[in-house]
């Protein structure tokens, strides 16, 4: 149960480093064209063209074995900090001989403090940013020179540590706002409940987990009795304090593992999870009787609100979350003209008596 409801909840975790997987590769070929372009126009002593071409075979089977091998599909940071250290020490080696600090390649290690601090966070990309500069120093100091030489070259350190700062920053905002539109995804914005798609997104777990292990589940449909009328006295306003109440009152009732969302307008549905719906009229009654007996201040009046509610369990009254979330409803709705401010158990001969099996919950 375990493993399948975390293979679903990294689901994007892992398709986002899937596209960062391509982009990976994408600059191994990028490396691996820039050196043999620089080969081609800027012919190096034999050693060196040797090296370069030895470095840049060394590189394409890597970014085969990587992509295409063993290590492909084996998404994550793991493996993308590995691809880092192999593209740094990859220009390193090249820059070595193509003029060390002088060399056209030196400006790709920029390229490698922005890919760092996109796909590791702040503290590895300051690491990387600490490698860059150790491998700068090393490459200025291969060939003995004044000390002036030196103390005039200090100053392009800066520029690895102004990007790898900035790159961090820049994707720790990134990584804030996207986690803030992916919350705004899959949440209500006026009950800060899951919305129906997120819903579904569960849902569609539990039912997979229900058939797999034989358990069951149940769905309530809760609906407020009065909102409208509320609306036309008091406005809208109102009527979205009343939604929000209605929340609140079913958020302290149910189970944190339950799964709730605002249906819409002032409905709500509510999955138990490994429950049959018997299991569950209490809990319903709570939130009905509830809501009945406690008002909410609205600029000084004291407003109450009624529920109808609905309930139909799986496997007995559906196959799956849909059919039976369709049960519910309808028990609901049987609430509804059964009187209101009750809870209605969906049974199967309810299509045919329009009253069904009641629960009052004023008892």
């Amino acid at each position: 149960m375990d493993d399948l409801l975390q293979t679903d909840g990294s689901h994007s975790t892992q398709q986002r480093y899937k596209g960062y997987d391509r982009i990976m590769g994408n600059i191994s070929w990028l490396l691996i064209a820039l050196v043999a372009l620089d080969m081609k126009l800027s012919p190096e002593e034999g050693s060196s063209m040797l090296f370069l071409a030895g470095l840049s075979v060394i590189l394409f089977f890597y970014n085969l074995n990587a992509r295409y091998g063993v290590l492909s599909r084996k998404y994550g940071t793991v493996k993308i900090f590995i691809d880092l250290m192999v593209f740094l020490s990859f220009i390193v080696a090249v820059c070595w001989n193509t003029g060390r600090i002088t060399s056209p390649f030196m400006s790709l290690i920029y390229l490698i403090l922005m890919a760092t601090a996109l796909t590791q966070g702040r503290r590895v990309t300051y690491f990387m940013a600490a490698l860059a500069i150790s491998s700068y120093i090393l490459l200025a100091s291969a060939d003995f020179r004044e000390l002036n030489y030196y103390l005039t070259h200090i100053i392009e350190l800066f520029p690895f540590m102004l990007i790898a700062h900035l790159g961090a920053m820049l994707a720790g905002e990134s990584e804030a706002a996207r986690c803030e539109v992916e919350r705004l995804s899959l949440t209500d914005d006026v009950t800060g409940m899951n919305n129906m798609r997120n819903f579904f997104l569960l849902a569609d777990i539990q039912e997979k987990l229900a058939k797999r292990y034989i358990r069951p589940f149940a769905i309530c449909m809760i609906d407020a009795d009065n909102l409208k009328k509320i609306n036309d006295q008091y406005g809208h306003f109102a009527g979205t304090l009343l939604i929000q109440k209605v929340a609140e009152m079913i958020a302290i009732n149910i189970r944190s593992s339950d799964i709730c969302a605002r249906y819409g307008g002032d409905e709500f549905v509510i999955l138990f999870n490994e429950s049959d719906k018997e299991d569950i009229i209490g809990a319903i009654e709570r939130i009905v009787g509830g809501m009945a007996a406690t008002p909410f201040d609205f600029e000084g009046h004291a407003i109450t609100t009624t529920l109808s509610a609905g309930v139909a369990g799986y496997p007995v009254d559906g196959e799956d979350v849909r059919s039976v979330m369709a049960n519910a409803d309808e028990a609901m709705y049987v609430s509804k003209r059964g009187g209101k401010n009750r809870l209605t158990v969906f049974s199967g001969s309810m299509y045919g008596d329009s009253i069904g099996k009641q629960a009052d919950v004023d008892r």
